[in-house]
């Protein structure tokens, strides 16, 4: 099992709290099963994905900023980047 770290909005946080209690469960027991759930159905579902990630604040935005870059040549080629961290 890969671990993974995720930071809810306050509210989906409330709202996952509220769930895992109705539940009996642990927050990050039903969040594990939600994620899980999710990935399966946005693998099986090329647009649904496409719309997830569009809604991202700020991504598409990061994402010109992150070509500007490649454009300027600030760019760490993949062998190096391990020196760079």
């Amino acid at each position: 099992m890969e671990r993974l770290n995720v930071t809810l909005e306050p509210e989906y946080g409330e709202k996952l709290r509220r769930l895992a209690e109705q539940r009996y469960l642990q927050p990050g027991t039903l969040a594990r099963a939600l994620l899980s759930e999710a990935i399966d159905l946005a693998e099986l579902d090329g647009a649904r994905m496409t719309a997830i990630l569009d809604a991202i604040p700020g991504a598409w935005d990061r994402m010109d900023h992150a070509m500007d870059q490649v454009r300027r040549g600030e760019t760490v080629p993949l062998e190096e980047l391990d020196q760079h961290v």
